[in-house]
């Protein structure tokens, strides 16, 4: 199998987008409005992993200032886990982020995406702040800093 990756600085064409919100509703449930909340982020980097002409996983996140950036949304085809690719897709990220002058990239998890946990925790990212969110939701904030 072939992976290649592909970094979208705004919204990715129709066929690939269509693609990542089929992937995003098998994982989170819905794609409702996903669209209209990409299209209102600041600064939107799209990140997408490829098998050919099949979209298997993304990775997205948007500027929080001109040095921080927040890595907001992320997933692979469940047919394609465990072939180290959310890693190809985070470092590939970050890859990005540190040419275009980040310095910090945050992000947030829960406790039930333990995979997505353990993988940022491997990769140098630091716990630095929990919360419970309006939905009564227990958020775990997670920072790294990209080094040059």
């Amino acid at each position: 199998m072939s992976i290649d990756y592909f970094i979208f600085n705004s919204m990715p064409e129709s066929d690939v987008l269509n693609e990542i919100l089929e992937i995003h509703k098998g994982i989170f449930g819905t794609s409702d409005d996903l669209i209209n909340k990409m299209a209102s982020k600041s600064q939107l980097l799209v990140v997408v992993a490829m098998n050919g002409p099949k979209v298997i996983g993304y990775k997205m996140g948007y500027e929080l200032n001109n040095t921080r950036f927040y890595s907001w949304l992320g997933a692979v085809d469940v047919n394609y886990r465990k072939r180290g690719i959310a890693s190809g897709l985070m470092e590939k990220q970050h890859q990005y982020l540190k040419k275009h002058g980040y310095s910090v990239v945050q992000t947030k998890t829960m406790n039930k995406w333990r995979n997505m946990l353990v993988l940022n925790i491997k990769n140098g990212f630091d716990v630095i702040n929990t919360y419970t969110d309006e939905k009564g939701l227990h958020k775990i904030v997670l920072e790294k800093k990209l080094l040059n």
